[in-house]
């Protein structure tokens, strides 16, 4: 079930926060823990004892170490261990065995990637790892571990929410110690339906002209290649910051407040910045699991270089087991590299639009390997893109540009900080007629997704499938 769709508009989240916020106390906890099972179970109810199996293990592992500290090291390796196999059977046993050994795919072969393990396992491990560190308690209730695991606003597409950051908060709403601020809630219903307006109204139609596009990478013609570049740019920028933003406000709604996930990184002046302000809880998650504990950048030079090879090989293979997303991940490793150790005085000196450019661009490119698993395809697209003496549009592309060059325009105003310094400076002028103007747009908007949701056959969710 997708936030985006009528059921869960319409139906799922009217009857759970009629219900929550009837209950009190540890009952909340339950109708938290029961309706974020019912909510995975939607579409993926053969993979629910696996996520089950996920919380078991975790939270009888991080008790163990509790009451054995003698055996805390060799209790965290199985919890670890459990997570990391658990990932790697469903996500890469299948393309290692079938397309890299080449051998026969076998009945019991995963058929397919359970929804958001790539989320829920992480965050199990940040809980066992942060529990063995002492950075967090040890939660002896399984159904508050259980519904943090489970949660279903971050449950298949984060943000990555350590138990740390919301252990005094799902605590308190177990022992009545935390109350619900009714200005929160109204922050939080914003937050949602500019998320939705993200993923639906932007999102999904600029997704229409990448999915024309790129049926026939190459032949699109040099602008006609560009455009569909820019407009997956676009896509998966409003795509998932819009889902993420949706998270945090149901978050909010519930009295849990999330971490920030995206931070208008088409904003940035580099790649190194472009990364502080995209999937910042992943960029989190493998700076303090990963890099960190690898030395990070207190052991010299080349060990530094290393350490980053193998934090980016490794968020290139969380996206799957495909060689496009490993290739990805060493992109980014060597631009950081060479902002790092070559061109980062370089960039101080430019301009500051040349610097956003050169970080635009440089994404930009970065997600045409993301994009193509086919690497013929990818070669074939890349061609088009630096083929400047063929034509710069083929008729088709010149049809979508016609069509969508608007929606492309209105995504470049919002990708940035416009829209909140155009209201900033209204409100600062004529308060209530900003407020007032805030309510009514954020009305309509609510309406024009639902009138789009009603009639839209189009409407994916790229990040579902990591």
């Amino acid at each position: 079930m997708a936030f985006s769709s009528i059921s869960f508009i319409f139906f799922f989240l009217p009857v759970f926060f009629l219900l929550y916020y009837l209950l009190r106390g540890k009952g909340r906890v339950w109708l938290l823990f029961l309706f974020s099972l019912l909510f995975y179970s939607w579409g993926e109810v053969k993979y629910l004892p696996l996520m089950l199996a996920v919380i078991l293990v975790n939270y009888a592992m991080a008790l163990l170490m509790d009451k054995s500290p003698r055996h805390r090291s060799t209790l965290l390796t199985l919890a670890v261990a459990f997570d990391v196999l658990s990932l790697f059977f469903y996500k890469y046993f299948t393309p290692f065995m079938v397309d890299f050994l080449r051998l026969p795919k076998l009945s019991f072969y995963p058929g397919s990637l359970p929804l958001g393990i790539s989320f829920f396992t992480f965050q199990a491990m940040s809980y066992v790892i942060d529990a063995y560190r002492g950075d967090t308690k040890v939660q002896r209730d399984p159904v508050i571990f259980g519904t943090y695991i489970t949660m279903f606003p971050q449950l298949i597409a984060g943000p990555i929410v350590r138990y740390a950051d919301i252990e005094t908060q799902i605590d308190g709403l177990a022992h009545r110690t935390m109350t619900i601020d009714q200005g929160e809630v109204s922050r939080g219903i914003q937050r949602f339906i500019l998320g939705l307006s993200k993923k639906v109204l932007l999102a999904n139609v600029l997704g229409e002209a990448w999915r024309y596009l790129s049926l026939r990478p190459g032949e699109n013609g040099l602008l006609g290649c560009w455009f569909g570049a820019l407009c997956y740019c676009l896509q998966i920028y409003f795509d998932f910051s819009g889902y993420s933003d949706m998270a945090i406000g149901l978050g909010r709604m519930m009295g849990f407040s999330f971490p920030l996930n995206f931070d208008h990184p088409y904003t940035a002046a580099s790649v190194t910045e472009f990364w502080r302000r995209w999937h910042m809880t992943l960029s989190r998650f493998f700076r303090e699991y990963v890099y960190i504990p690898l030395g990070g950048n207190r052991k010299g030079t080349w060990r530094t270089i290393l350490n980053m090879l193998i934090v980016w090989s490794l968020t290139g293979l969380w996206h799957g087991a495909s060689f496009n997303y490993l290739l990805w991940g060493l992109y980014f490793w060597v631009l950081l590299v060479l902002e790092r150790y070559v061109l980062g005085d370089l960039l101080k000196r430019l301009p500051g639009f040349l610097r956003h450019g050169y970080m635009f661009l440089l994404v930009t490119l970065s997600f045409m390997v993301f994009y193509f698993e086919d690497l013929g395809q990818m070669c074939a697209y890349f061609a088009g893109l630096f083929r400047f003496g063929g034509p710069l549009l083929s008729a088709d592309a010149r049809s979508v540009l016609g069509s969508y060059w608007a929606w492309v325009l209105l995504g470049l105003l919002c990708m940035g900080y416009l829209p909140r310094k155009a209201w900033a400076r209204v409100a600062k002028k004529r308060p209530r007629l900003a407020e007032g103007g805030k309510i009514a747009l954020l009305l309509v908007l609510f309406l024009l997704c639902v009138a789009s949701l009603a009639g839209q056959s189009y409407n994916p969710f790229i990040y579902f499938r990591f």
